[in-house]
Protein backbone atom coordinates (compact mmCIF):
# COMPACT_ATOMS: atom_id res chain seq x y z
CA UNK A 1 0.00 0.00 0.00
CA UNK A 2 1.33 3.37 -0.16
CA UNK A 3 -0.22 6.96 0.81
CA UNK A 4 2.61 9.71 0.48
CA UNK A 5 2.47 9.23 -3.58
CA UNK A 6 -1.58 10.23 -3.95
CA UNK A 7 -0.71 14.03 -4.56
CA UNK A 8 1.82 13.65 -7.19
CA UNK A 9 0.14 11.40 -9.24
CA UNK A 10 -3.33 13.16 -9.16
CA UNK A 11 -1.32 16.13 -10.55
CA UNK A 12 0.40 14.37 -13.17
CA UNK A 13 -4.16 13.01 -13.78
CA UNK A 14 -5.03 16.29 -13.67
CA UNK A 15 -2.71 17.73 -16.09
CA UNK A 16 -3.83 15.40 -18.27
CA UNK A 17 -7.25 16.27 -18.05
CA UNK A 18 -6.61 19.76 -19.46
CA UNK A 19 -5.53 19.60 -22.95
CA UNK A 20 -9.29 17.57 -23.89
CA UNK A 21 -10.96 21.32 -24.04
CA UNK A 22 -8.41 22.25 -26.75
CA UNK A 23 -9.78 20.81 -29.16
CA UNK A 24 -13.24 21.43 -28.39
CA UNK A 25 -12.32 24.95 -28.17
CA UNK A 26 -10.02 24.81 -31.17
CA UNK A 27 -13.40 24.95 -33.39
CA UNK A 28 -14.43 28.13 -33.02
CA UNK A 29 -11.61 29.43 -35.20
CA UNK A 30 -11.70 26.81 -37.88
CA UNK A 31 -12.78 27.60 -41.19
CA UNK A 32 -14.35 25.08 -44.23
CA UNK A 33 -14.69 24.77 -47.72
CA UNK A 34 -16.28 22.29 -50.22
CA UNK A 35 -19.86 20.93 -50.72
CA UNK A 36 -21.25 19.45 -47.85
CA UNK A 37 -23.48 20.31 -45.10
CA UNK A 38 -23.81 23.83 -44.43
CA UNK A 39 -21.76 25.80 -41.25
CA UNK A 40 -24.83 25.53 -38.91
CA UNK A 41 -25.51 21.63 -40.07
CA UNK A 42 -21.86 20.80 -39.19
CA UNK A 43 -21.01 22.44 -36.12
CA UNK A 44 -24.11 20.35 -35.14
CA UNK A 45 -22.59 16.75 -36.22
CA UNK A 46 -19.06 17.89 -34.54
CA UNK A 47 -20.31 19.46 -31.19
CA UNK A 48 -22.99 16.26 -31.31
CA UNK A 49 -19.92 13.96 -31.71
CA UNK A 50 -17.74 16.05 -29.17
CA UNK A 51 -20.05 16.20 -25.91
CA UNK A 52 -20.12 12.68 -25.45
CA UNK A 53 -16.17 12.48 -25.81
CA UNK A 54 -15.90 15.75 -23.40
CA UNK A 55 -17.90 13.81 -21.44
CA UNK A 56 -16.30 10.34 -21.00
CA UNK A 57 -12.45 12.05 -20.66
CA UNK A 58 -13.53 14.00 -18.01
CA UNK A 59 -15.66 10.95 -16.21
CA UNK A 60 -12.43 8.64 -16.62
CA UNK A 61 -10.25 11.64 -15.07
CA UNK A 62 -13.06 11.68 -12.57
CA UNK A 63 -12.97 8.24 -11.18
CA UNK A 64 -9.28 7.28 -11.68
CA UNK A 65 -8.38 10.34 -9.40
CA UNK A 66 -11.08 9.08 -6.83
CA UNK A 67 -9.63 5.65 -7.07
CA UNK A 68 -5.71 7.13 -6.68
CA UNK A 69 -7.24 9.21 -3.68
CA UNK A 70 -7.25 5.72 -1.65
CA UNK A 71 -4.38 3.80 -0.50
CA UNK A 72 -3.24 1.87 -3.56
CA UNK A 73 -0.60 -0.06 -4.94
CA UNK A 74 1.72 0.33 -7.87
CA UNK A 75 -0.31 -2.19 -9.44
CA UNK A 76 -3.51 -1.13 -8.42
CA UNK A 77 -2.54 2.48 -10.10
CA UNK A 78 -1.06 0.80 -13.30
CA UNK A 79 -4.66 -0.75 -13.66
CA UNK A 80 -6.28 2.51 -12.91
CA UNK A 81 -4.57 4.58 -15.21
CA UNK A 82 -4.43 1.67 -18.07
CA UNK A 83 -8.03 1.88 -17.57
CA UNK A 84 -8.24 5.83 -18.19
CA UNK A 85 -5.66 6.30 -21.32
CA UNK A 86 -7.57 3.09 -22.82
CA UNK A 87 -11.05 4.27 -22.22
CA UNK A 88 -9.68 7.75 -23.83
CA UNK A 89 -8.29 6.26 -26.78
CA UNK A 90 -11.27 4.87 -27.45
CA UNK A 91 -13.42 7.96 -26.70
CA UNK A 92 -11.41 9.85 -29.32
CA UNK A 93 -11.48 7.09 -31.64
CA UNK A 94 -15.67 7.43 -31.44
CA UNK A 95 -14.93 11.14 -31.69
CA UNK A 96 -12.66 11.35 -34.24
CA UNK A 97 -15.74 8.92 -36.51
CA UNK A 98 -18.49 11.00 -35.26
CA UNK A 99 -16.35 14.45 -37.02
CA UNK A 100 -15.70 11.94 -40.23
CA UNK A 101 -18.80 11.20 -40.62
CA UNK A 102 -19.85 14.81 -39.91
CA UNK A 103 -18.50 15.61 -43.53
CA UNK A 104 -16.80 18.18 -44.60
CA UNK A 105 -18.90 21.87 -44.11
CA UNK A 106 -19.75 23.70 -47.59
CA UNK A 107 -17.65 26.98 -46.68
CA UNK A 108 -14.52 28.25 -47.58
CA UNK A 109 -11.22 25.69 -46.62
CA UNK A 110 -14.13 23.09 -45.67
CA UNK A 111 -11.80 20.14 -46.59
CA UNK A 112 -9.05 21.65 -44.88
CA UNK A 113 -10.93 22.14 -41.78
CA UNK A 114 -12.72 18.50 -41.58
CA UNK A 115 -9.02 16.70 -42.29
CA UNK A 116 -7.05 19.20 -39.71
CA UNK A 117 -9.92 18.57 -37.39
CA UNK A 118 -10.23 14.59 -37.98
CA UNK A 119 -6.59 14.60 -37.50
CA UNK A 120 -6.14 16.29 -34.07
CA UNK A 121 -8.39 13.51 -33.15
CA UNK A 122 -6.70 11.02 -34.26
CA UNK A 123 -3.55 12.37 -32.95
CA UNK A 124 -5.00 12.48 -29.62
CA UNK A 125 -6.69 8.80 -29.63
CA UNK A 126 -2.84 7.53 -30.67
CA UNK A 127 -0.73 9.29 -28.33
CA UNK A 128 -3.71 7.74 -25.64
CA UNK A 129 -2.70 4.24 -26.72
CA UNK A 130 0.71 4.96 -26.14
CA UNK A 131 0.49 6.55 -22.75
CA UNK A 132 -1.65 3.15 -22.26
CA UNK A 133 0.79 0.66 -23.58
CA UNK A 134 3.89 2.62 -21.72
CA UNK A 135 1.90 2.27 -18.63
CA UNK A 136 1.42 -1.26 -19.73
CA UNK A 137 5.47 -1.76 -19.76
CA UNK A 138 6.40 -0.16 -16.31
CA UNK A 139 7.39 -2.46 -13.71
CA UNK A 140 5.28 -2.34 -10.30
CA UNK A 141 8.06 -4.03 -8.07
CA UNK A 142 9.38 -0.67 -6.76
CA UNK A 143 7.37 2.36 -6.22
CA UNK A 144 9.40 5.27 -6.49
CA UNK A 145 10.43 4.02 -9.59
CA UNK A 146 7.16 3.23 -10.83
CA UNK A 147 6.09 6.58 -10.05
CA UNK A 148 9.01 8.29 -11.72
CA UNK A 149 8.29 6.75 -14.99
CA UNK A 150 4.43 7.43 -14.57
CA UNK A 151 5.35 10.92 -14.80
CA UNK A 152 7.80 10.50 -18.51
CA UNK A 153 4.76 8.46 -20.00
CA UNK A 154 2.20 11.57 -18.60
CA UNK A 155 4.62 14.18 -19.53
CA UNK A 156 5.24 12.30 -23.09
CA UNK A 157 1.66 12.66 -23.35
CA UNK A 158 1.15 16.07 -22.74
CA UNK A 159 3.45 16.79 -25.33
CA UNK A 160 1.79 14.94 -28.11
CA UNK A 161 -1.37 16.81 -27.09
CA UNK A 162 0.25 19.95 -27.51
CA UNK A 163 1.62 18.81 -30.79
CA UNK A 164 -1.92 17.63 -32.18
CA UNK A 165 -4.02 20.61 -31.80
CA UNK A 166 -5.28 21.63 -34.85
CA UNK A 167 -3.45 24.89 -36.48
CA UNK A 168 -6.04 27.04 -37.27
CA UNK A 169 -3.72 30.47 -37.42
CA UNK A 170 -4.56 30.53 -41.42
CA UNK A 171 -8.11 29.25 -40.58
CA UNK A 172 -11.31 31.68 -39.70
CA UNK A 173 -14.35 31.11 -40.87
CA UNK A 174 -16.94 33.64 -39.67
CA UNK A 175 -19.69 31.96 -40.91
CA UNK A 176 -18.29 28.40 -38.35
CA UNK A 177 -17.68 30.57 -35.41
CA UNK A 178 -21.46 31.76 -35.69
CA UNK A 179 -22.61 28.59 -36.34
CA UNK A 180 -20.84 27.13 -33.21
CA UNK A 181 -21.88 30.44 -30.82
CA UNK A 182 -25.50 29.23 -31.69
CA UNK A 183 -26.37 25.75 -32.43
CA UNK A 184 -27.21 24.24 -28.62
CA UNK A 185 -25.04 21.38 -29.47
CA UNK A 186 -22.35 23.76 -28.61
CA UNK A 187 -23.05 25.30 -25.67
Amino acid sequence: MRSGRTTPLLVLLRAVAVPVAAVSLAVVTLAGCATGPGARAWATSVCTALAPWRTEIGSLTDKTQQQMTAKTTPAQAKENLMRLFGGAEQASEKARVGVHDAGVPDVDGGEQVAESFEAALGAMRDAYGRAKSGIEALPTTKSETFYARVAVVVQRLQTEYEQSAPDTSRLDSAELKRAFDEVPECR
